[in-house]
């Protein structure tokens, strides 16, 4: 089985703009990951940094992802938070952007004591809201100037861009494999790459297999994260709920071309026990994994040589509910 991960943010308490008071009881970081490691499955965790509302130290945390039998796989430092509304990278004021380059100088850190493998990298206030509201030319500059500026002062860890249509901008200025794939060779180090949130590929009208694929042809698949959406939005759903073919397709990619990183949940249950709905998840992954190794690849490669959906479809079919059997008590 492949190693499964999730972001902390998955067994926290979430607001909305309708239950501005949040959908339960605010859970604490130590709690949240005592919540991951009730899961039973889950080997490591993204952390958000700074640790917001927590008043313990960094050997607290270490001693809570050691009890729960967890390790920290990224730091993913907030960047996007009232302080950096008008961008982080892009904010056209220099001194705010100075700190948010701090503030990602600090995560690194972090992430260097707690031996995670990517500092990950969500820009989701860089970009516009209004047609004229920016000059395109001059901020893609500097969200570049500030990805060479960070990488090549810690050439010993890997950054990840995630990225995203909108949300909470309008236009994200890495809105796409294509444009974050563009960016990223323009820096041109080798410690910058892609974590693919399959949930954003396919809100930005990609395919997701294919995005994966593009991104793993140029070197630049560092990670995943992996849930599901209703495609008109970010949902954040549990993984395999809604697209179930498309995630074979995507997991059938990585396991084409060899990728073995962590399969990770970014899920946002705001009304289901969140204990559970990872457990979910993960029975589902298991059965895509299944499924991979049953697929007959030599005739689905035939399908494919000839276009031929529906001998692809009958051989996707058969691999994928066949293995989705006898999970009841999985």
């Amino acid at each position: 089985m492949p190693t499964f991960g999730a972001g902390i943010w998955h067994f926290a308490t979430y607001k909305d703009r309708y239950a501005t008071d949040g959908y339960g009881p605010p859970v604490g970081l130590l709690e949240q990951i005592d919540r991951a490691g009730a899961v039973g499955e889950l080997s490591v965790v993204d952390l958000n940094w700074p640790f917001v509302g927590f008043d313990g130290t960094l050997d607290d945390v270490k001693a809570a992802l050691a009890k729960n039998d967890l390790k920290a796989i990224a730091i993913t430092p907030e960047i996007y938070t009232r302080d950096f509304v008008k961008g982080s990278f892009t904010n056209p004021d220099p001194a705010v952007r100075k700190r948010a380059i701090a503030l990602m100088h600090d995560a690194t850190e972090v992430a260097l004591e707690l031996g995670c493998s990517y500092v990950k990298l969500w820009p989701g206030q860089d970009g516009w809201d209004y047609p004229f509201q920016v000059n395109y030319h001059d901020i893609w500059q500097l969200a570049l100037d500030g990805l060479t500026e960070l990488c090549s002062a810690h050439p010993e860890i890997n950054y990840v861009i995630e990225y995203k249509p909108r949300e909470p901008r309008v236009k994200i200025v890495f809105p796409s494999v294509a444009r974050t794939l563009l960016g990223i060779e323009r820096v041109g180090l080798p410690n910058l790459g892609i974590l693919l949130d399959f949930g954003h590929s396919l809100y930005g009208q990609e395919t997701p297999a294919d995005a994966a694929q593009l991104a793993i042809d140029h070197g630049r698949l560092f990670a995943i994260d992996v849930n599901d959406n209703m495609r008109g939005w970010d949902d954040d759903m549990v993984v395999g709920s809604v697209h179930l073919v498309e995630t074979f397709e995507f997991f059938h990619t990585l396991r084409r071309n060899d990728w073995d990183g962590v399969w990770q949940l970014d899920q946002f249950p705001f009304r289901e026990d969140s204990v559970q709905a990872a457990k979910q998840a993960i029975r589902f992954l298991k059965a895509i994994h299944r499924a991979l190794d049953v697929l007959d690849d030599d005739a689905l490669a035939q399908a494919q040589a000839a276009h031929d959906a529906l001998a692809a479809q009958r051989l996707v079919q058969n691999a994928l509910l066949t293995s989705m059997a006898g999970l009841e008590n999985a």
